[in-house]
């Protein structure tokens, strides 16, 4: 597979803070890739560094084989970009909105197409400022994928979405084919339902990379079987609960069978890479 993002030896300083302290990273065409850090561990930095939006002090990066320190007009068209925070465009309708950034692009989505992708043809001539958090949002991506982005950074897409936006929006991104995609978020959820590969960043280091189902070992943790008479912390979770079975002659109260969550993994990288 081709590589959409290269990163070695990234360094970033403010005055004494080292804030990004030799971060390598390698992102696949095509798939999406979960940054996720504690406020100030530098995953901001070093989005706005990948976006060309900030200058790195040391190290090499390559987006879709450019460096963005020097970025290009035709290199901005292949990118996609949904800030955390939008700009205002509250009097515009959602329609001419997305037309006047399909604007910016030389080779544009139909615009009303992509109205119809996110979700928003029933509100297409609707005010911007009249539309609710969710729907904004889904403006916010459509702006993002209206240009026919290579790669698209998604910075906290979906803070304060209610969990059934928030699903909606999860559907939205996996439909977004042959996009690689930059994900920030506090959700831990969210990276694992959307991620293909995770990288936690903390301190300014990349402290854990992959799988999210098997970041930080966790594929091959220990169970924690519990029941209404006791728990048990166990490589064998299977012979656990038989001889449970056994002892209760049948089902067995309140039985439970869990492994690290995603976000106890997350947790403990933090803490054993605080500063």
């Amino acid at each position: 597979m081709t590589t959409a993002v290269s990163v070695r030896g990234l360094t970033k300083r403010y005055g004494a803070v080292e804030a990004v302290r030799g971060i390598d990273l390698e992102i696949r065409s095509g798939e999406v890739f979960a940054l996720l850090g504690p406020n100030g561990a530098g995953k901001s930095t070093t989005v706005e560094i990948l976006e060309g939006y900030r200058r790195r002090d040391g190290g090499e990066v390559r987006v879709l084989d450019t460096d963005p320190g020097r970025p290009t007009r035709p290199w901005r068209s292949r990118l996609g970009i949904v800030p955390q925070d939008a700009a205002d465009v509250a009097e515009a309708s959602v329609r001419e909105t997305v037309r006047h950034f399909a604007g910016f692009y030389p080779r544009p989505n139909d615009p009303d197409q992509v109205i119809e992708q996110v979700g928003l043809t029933d509100k297409a001539g609707t005010r911007v400022r009249k539309l609710s958090g969710g729907q904004r949002r889904r403006l916010d991506v459509a702006l993002g994928v209206i240009g026919r982005p290579e790669v698209l950074f998604l910075d906290e897409p979906t803070t304060g979405f209610d969990p059934k936006a928030r699903r909606a929006f999860w559907e939205l991104i996996r439909n977004l084919e042959d996009t690689t995609i930059v994900l920030t978020t506090h959700y831990l959820e969210e990276a694992e339902e959307l991620a293909d590969r995770v990288a936690v960043i903390a301190g300014g280091r990349i402290v854990a990379e992959g799988d999210p189902r098997t970041l930080g070992g966790r594929a091959n943790a220990k169970a924690t079987v519990t029941w209404a008479d006791g728990e048990e912390l166990t490589d064998t979770p299977t012979k656990t609960v038989a001889e449970l079975i056994r002892h209760y002659d049948g089902e067995i109260p309140e039985l439970r069978v869990t492994r690290p969550t995603l976000e106890d993994v997350y947790l403990r990288l933090i803490e054993e890479n605080a500063s």
